[in-house]
């Protein structure tokens, strides 16, 4: 009995862990934002339109083209705050990756798709 108490307790924290991982972008060992065919989607919390992350002062985010086929997209900021954006880009496996160096809400959105594509990063 007391190793089968031992296996919940074990299993228990290994839950709390994986409900309690911060999404840190790359840098920190987060998964980024899926860009879909008209949708940026959160690949740690599954969020989409908008995705919503939450990563550390200092840490990146990397968003990954996935399935789009042909058609464009783009991360581009909508600030105060600001990041740097990305051009327009097409391709499966494109990747883009901006480092968030100051604590805030970021907003960003698709320039070919506007407001059907958002997304917002919380930098805490």
């Amino acid at each position: 009995m007391r190793a089968r108490s031992c296996w919940l307790v074990a299993l228990a924290a290994l839950a709390v862990m994986a409900c309690s991982n911060n999404n840190t972008g790359p840098s920190g060992g987060g998964t980024g934002v899926t860009v879909g065919n008209i949708f940026f989607q959160s690949n740690h919390n599954g969020t989409k339109n908008p995705a919503v992350d939450t990563i550390a002062v200092g840490g990146s985010m990397t968003w990954t083209w996935v399935n789009t086929g042909s058609t464009t997209h783009s991360v581009e900021s909508e600030g105060p705050p600001s990041f740097k954006s990305s051009s327009i880009m097409g391709g499966n496996g494109t990747t883009y990756t901006a480092t968030f160096p100051t604590a805030g809400t970021y907003e960003y959105q698709c320039a070919v798709h506007g407001e059907a594509m958002t997304g917002t990063i919380v930098v805490r």
